[in-house]
């Protein structure tokens, strides 16, 4: 194990990293004690409903645009063309947004009704802020400057939220707040990337990316069909009113796996550091137990406190979340197993087959429950179709990685699986940097 590896795993330090990317990536939950009482007392239970329409619009609008591959991609950074690779990105991101934008404006005049434009708003907001280099910083290691620059945007959509919701309370206001957040992120961001690797190539291998792409944007699609991008999908069953009821809920558990996600992107550039070695499988299997031991133990904190957390940040009148919200409160040890496992796991091993049959077996199961509630008309269907959902998923990943580890004993897995390596030839140096400024960092911060 070399010196700087063995640094990079002592507790302190990935709990570090841990912090840094849960403030980072998922900041908007720090200032949920603010921002989500203020909408629900302001909008009530039909705005709330519309506003989670649009939020998981924002959702699948980054999935869309990021092509869900930025995990991909920061495995590569310290082995790769850097500089190419984000010519190529950038080229693709862009062309996706644009579409996007497209049909905004389409939406815009022709008048769509305000659940429509809650969507195409959403997909915007959320495609605008998977435009930042992030995953360039993740991939290096940088989880402290990845942590400072997303704070600058959770804080100017606290701002912006605060200021402009009591005097125009429209669910279409609070996006608006969260897409201009995102462009602090995307300007930073970019700055200390160009700083370090200089401007993007041009773009080349775009085929290559987009077939790497192709699997992983299908199966986070369909997981976020049952999972964060589930408000969308179930507003063709529920109205407005239920739709809140369920939004409640499913926020607050939404937030606290927000919170263990983030284990899977601090552990990222470590399983990648060690993936030809022995030391991969035995780190990757303690790292899942510890994640769905934390998992635990939160869904059962979850269930305690669901009646005093519904009071206090929704109020009153969302009482009836309170039941709707201990039933999903145990997708969490399932959701960790999933985060994990296809973030620092089959990422580093590319095994984008495994992540696109597990999304379509959830998906399979979320349909089938969807079926079900069309008949019934209960958000109570669907909140156990996404238990269940879930479950099938996080079954599917555990097995598939035994799996892998059982193939890479017996000698059948090659050391890299054909991919991202594709675009990203090892054997090429970063470029001088465009500026003073410092050069390719492989450590965490």
């Amino acid at each position: 194990m070399s010196v700087e590896d063995a640094r990079s795993m002592r507790p302190l330090t990935v709990l570090r990293d841990i912090g840094f990317v849960s403030f980072g990536k998922y900041g908007q939950y720090v200032v949920t004690a603010v921002t989500v009482p203020l909408s629900a007392r302001l909008l009530g239970t039909e705005g709330v409903g519309h506003l989670a329409v649009g939020m998981s619009a924002y959702f699948i609008g980054s999935l869309l645009v990021d092509m869900g591959i930025a995990q991909f991609l920061s495995a590569e950074v310290p082995r790769g063309d850097v500089r190419r690779l984000r010519g190529t990105y950038l080229a693709i991101r862009s062309t996706i947004l644009s579409v996007l934008l497209a049909g905004l404006a389409a939406g815009l005049l022709a008048g769509v009704p305000e659940l429509a434009l809650m969507v195409l708003l959403g997909l915007v907001a959320g495609g605008l802020f998977a435009m930042s280099d992030d995953w360039v910083l993740i991939g290096q290691g940088r989880f402290g400057t990845s942590m400072a620059y997303q704070a600058v945007g959770r804080a100017l959509y606290l701002v912006l939220l605060v200021g402009l919701l009591p005097h125009f309370p429209y669910a279409w206001v609070a996006l608006l707040c969260l897409l201009v957040s995102s462009f602090p992120a995307i300007v930073l961001t970019w700055w200390t990337s160009t700083r370090t690797y200089g401007t993007p190539g041009r773009p080349s291998g775009v085929r290559a990316v987009l077939r790497l792409g192709g699997p992983v944007l299908t199966s986070r699609l369909l997981i976020a069909s049952y999972g964060q991008g589930s408000g969308t999908v179930y507003a063709s069953v529920l109205d407005a009113a239920s739709l809140g009821l369920f939004s409640a809920g499913d926020r607050m558990v939404r937030a606290l796996q927000s919170l263990l996600d983030p284990i899977g992107f601090a552990l990222l550039p470590r399983m990648a550091r060690v993936a030809d070695g022995d030391r991969f499988w035995p780190r990757a299997v303690k790292a899942l137990a510890a994640t769905t031991a934390v998992a635990l133990l939160v869904a059962a904190a979850l269930w305690l406190a669901a009646p005093l957390l519904v009071r206090v940040v929704f109020g009153p009148a969302f009482g009836e979340a309170v039941p709707l919200l201990r039933l999903e409160a145990f997708i969490l040890p399932f959701t960790s197993v999933t985060s994990f496992v296809t973030t620092a796991v089959l990422t580093v091993r590319r095994d984008t087959t495994g992540v696109l049959v597990g999304a379509v077996l959830g998906t399979v199961v979320a349909a089938g429950f969807l079926l079900l509630a069309l008949h019934a008309r209960s958000v109570w269907v669907l909140v156990w179709g996404t238990l269940a959902s879930e479950a099938t998923a996080a079954l599917w990943y555990a097995a598939r990685m035994r799996v892998l580890a059982a193939r890479d004993a017996a000698g059948e897995l090659p050391p890299a699986a054909p991919g991202a390596a594709a675009v990203l030839p090892a054997a090429a140096p970063a470029p001088p940097a465009a500026g003073p400024g410092p050069g390719p960092r492989g450590g965490p911060e």
